[in-house]
């Protein structure tokens, strides 16, 4: 008989649709829960949301960029952030699709936030699985000031990071959310943004980037602190392997590509991009001093009145200087100082100067020269501002302390760490020569190079326009174009090298004033273009003594000159402190038909968003006739043709005494038409020389902080020799280059030259009477 089945009891019945109905109602109310807190932070109850304005213009800080006549980027101003930004059509595509690989594969299929990545973090949750999109990297690095390190608060950051990234994809477009990621992300060593990581690690653009290259970069992403190249190189050849591995895995590459690609070497090419370094760091750093001052002006301020600053407005100032002529003008200075210092130093040495590198000085001279250097120094200004005496300031120059310091190193600029005593590393310093250089195009006043020393780090005042020198003989220029336009000289007429005393009287002179030549030969007569070339300072006077100081003066102003110059008869030899900066504008004036061309340097301003702030206005004036300035030049093509300048000719016959080192370079064989002027002044202590062809113009100086240091022979301390080799070296280097299109013609002759010129013709033959010239003569019948 079967068994009747048991009823179960109430007791045992188990009743699960409460469970059930808690079940919905705890995952419904999580549900809501995580909907509100989406919605509390789109409100901004978890922390400020950026609203439509700030998600179109976000803050970030854009360094000012100075971009070159020939369009790149000689340097950058700002502060903390070296961000200049690229648009998405500058990124190789390479570069994007290491980017995708490594980073968020899916980033074409979401709309910032990646679902399924998402719930692989959560049940990797503890694992190290992160889901994080670019979308959502590029709201935290926008708008997430300070991570937090408490999970719950980094939970809430989260929240708002992943709303941003929403409203991130809907304000812009993939492409554009890329290029605003790469462009926001600190790649370490001032490498802020992808276009100065791509210049600093490797000296190119980032469109000129390689697979290598661009995967490098992509890796540091991970973390640019750890997987820094400089100090971890090994680290980040790992990482970049790493981003190799996920462009194969998802057949952005082959994998032979990849294994040829993993044993590579990173090849750095580091460029740092400081304030202190890199090209043009002196005419950038005037640049500074422009700027620094036209912000300040009414009408250069924002549409809001507030001023522009120049560390992180992202303002583009377009320059005239050249990149190219800037490396050689670089390179010139850095083919030859080096040589030149180091035959400096061997005739400097203790056992042949005891006052290395100070001639003519006493030990008391010297030390008072010391202290005044000690009172003028950064050290000084900032001890007094701690509070410290002046004896407490002084013997802390005579403590021994680390310290790094200049050095020649393989002929380039470098330094070297030692211990020496503050005082003596003032004597070091003060026994370096020193460059200054400019070149400039005379017909539109446009600045091409500008080499203000020859490292910034260490010698920060500039000898282009801040340094003012004596400049000996390339100002009887001045003097002979002033004769000439005044009694119609021509560089034929001839005049005695006798010894000529002006009397202190004629010019309110202290007292009489007797010239004398440096070669001490007074015999004999010479053509005005013989007594260039060969810089006879009597015949010079000559001329002084007829026009009177007074009309070279105003000759010397109307040229440029900004200093003040004394009208007295010594000027004619060129004791007047100038600036390279004006004498080379002064000289531009000859080779370009006698009109000032006021130097350019700035030819405009924009906005990061390319509105023009600033145009520049040409400034010239009409100082000499085409025939006086034809003729000037034409009396110091003599220079060059048969004077001190002859050296620049490939038939100059080498001194012996001169080194091959001092002598780089040569024979320089510049065998098209050139106008020059050498200067050396008083015991050798600035060395000039002065260079013209048609379309370029180009002034350098070579002298010491202290004109107590210098070479004690004028064979090796005259401008032919310090200075002229670095112009040699320059402008053979811009020849050499033919997109610069330096000119090689001759100067253009006036259409109507009354003024005898070639002086292998008869006066008839060049269309000049006999009696003309002999009127001429005669107005100098006193000499």
């Amino acid at each position: 008989m079967a068994k009747k089945k048991a009823t179960p009891t109430k007791a045992q019945t188990v009743d699960f649709s409460k469970y059930i109905r808690w079940f919905w109602i705890l995952f419904a109310s999580g549900i809501l829960a995580f909907i509100l807190l989406f919605l509390l932070a789109s409100w901004g109850a978890l922390g400020e949301m950026p609203d439509h304005t700030k998600l179109e213009n976000p803050e970030t800080n854009l360094a000012t960029e100075i971009i070159s006549a020939d369009g790149k980027t000689l340097g950058k101003f700002y502060f903390n952030d070296n961000r200049t930004p690229v648009g998405y059509e500058n990124l190789p595509k390479h570069l994007v699709d290491a980017l995708i690989a490594t980073e968020d594969i899916r980033f074409y299929d979401h709309s910032g936030i990646d679902g399924r990545g998402t719930m692989r973090a959560v049940f990797k949750a503890g694992t190290g699985g992160g889901a994080s999109t670019i979308s959502q990297q590029l709201a935290k690095q926008l708008f997430t000031d300070q991570v937090s390190k408490n999970r719950i608060e980094r939970a809430l950051q989260k929240v708002r990071e992943w709303i941003i990234a929403i409203r991130l994809e809907r304000q812009y477009t993939k492409e554009e959310i890329i290029a605003q990621y790469f462009n926001i992300y600190d790649f370490g060593n001032n490498g802020d943004g992808i276009r100065s990581a791509a210049r600093i690690y490797f000296g190119k653009e980032p469109k000129d980037l390689d697979l290598k290259e661009s995967a490098m970069l992509v890796g540091m992403f991970k973390n640019s602190s750890l997987y820094n190249p400089r100090r971890n190189p090994e680290g980040v050849k790992n990482r970049r392997n790493v981003v190799f591995a996920q462009l194969h895995k998802y057949k952005y590459i082959t994998e032979e590509v990849k294994d040829s690609l993993q044993n590579t070497d990173l090849d750095l090419n580091y460029t740092p991009e400081t304030h202190n370094q890199g090209i043009a760091t002196y005419f950038r750093e005037y640049l500074r001093g422009f700027m620094k001052e036209w912000v300040k002006k009414e009408e250069n301020r924002k549409p809001d009145g507030s001023m522009y600053d120049i560390t992180s407005d992202g303002l583009r100032v377009f320059v005239t200087i050249d990149s190219r002529m800037q490396a050689y003008a670089e390179q010139a200075v850095g083919q030859h100082m080096p040589r030149l210092q180091a035959e400096f130093d061997h005739q400097n040495t203790p056992k042949r100067n005891p006052t290395a590198p100070f001639l003519e000085l006493d030990k008391a001279e010297i030390d008072k020269l010391l202290r005044d250097g000690m009172r003028r120094g950064e050290r000084w200004r900032i001890l007094k501002a701690q509070g410290k005496s002046n004896k407490e300031i002084e013997d802390s120059f005579y403590v021994p302390k680390e310290m790094r310091v200049f050095k020649w190193i393989d002929g380039k600029p470098g330094e070297v760490d030692t211990i020496m005593k503050p005082i003596d590393s003032m004597r070091y310093y003060k026994s370096f020569l020193r460059p200054g250089m400019m070149s400039m195009d005379p017909q539109t006043g446009h600045v091409k190079a500008w080499v203000g020393g020859m490292d910034y780090r260490h010698f920060k005042y500039d000898m282009v326009k801040q340094g003012k020198r004596q400049v000996g003989s390339t100002f009887k220029p001045f003097v002979y174009a002033t004769a000439i336009d005044q009694l119609q000289l021509s560089p034929c007429d001839s005049f005695p090298r006798s010894p000529i005393t002006i009397e202190a009287e004629k010019y309110g002179n202290p007292e009489p004033w007797t010239v004398k030549n440096s070669d001490y030969n007074y015999s004999g007569n010479q053509t005005l273009i013989e007594a260039l070339a060969s810089s006879t300072n009597t015949i010079t006077a000559r001329l002084m003594n007829e026009i009177g100081p007074q009309p070279v003066v105003e000759m010397a102003e109307k040229l440029g000159v900004e200093q003040e110059i004394l009208p007295v008869p010594a000027i004619a030899l060129g004791t007047p402190d100038i600036s390279v900066y004006e004498m080379v504008a002064a000289y531009s004036t000859f080779a370009n038909k006698g009109v000032y061309n006021k130097p350019v340097m700035i030819t405009r301003i924009e906005d990061k968003n390319g509105t023009v702030l600033y145009q520049f206005t040409p400034e010239s004036k009409d100082v000499l006739s085409e025939e006086v300035a034809y003729v000037t030049v034409n009396l110091m093509e003599g220079v060059v043709q048969s004077g001190s300048g002859a050296r620049l000719r490939d038939n100059w016959r080498v001194n012996r005494r001169f080194t091959e080192e001092m002598l780089t370079g040569y024979p320089w064989e510049l065998t098209n038409p050139i106008a020059g002027k050498t200067g050396t002044t008083q015991n050798n202590s600035d060395g000039w020389f002065m260079g013209m062809v048609p379309n370029l113009v180009t002034g350098v100086w070579v002298g010491a902080e202290d004109r107590a240091a210098h070479f004690k022979d004028t064979e090796y301390g005259q401008g032919a020799s310090t200075a002229l080799p670095i112009w040699a070296l320059f402008m053979k280097a811009c020849y050499e280059d033919e997109t610069l299109n330096v000119s090689k013609e001759e100067f253009e002759e006036p259409s109507e030259l009354s003024i005898r010129v070639d002086c292998t013709l008869s006066a008839d033959e060049e269309g000049k009477n006999d009696d003309d010239l002999i009127d001429d003569i005669d107005d100098f019948s006193d000499f």
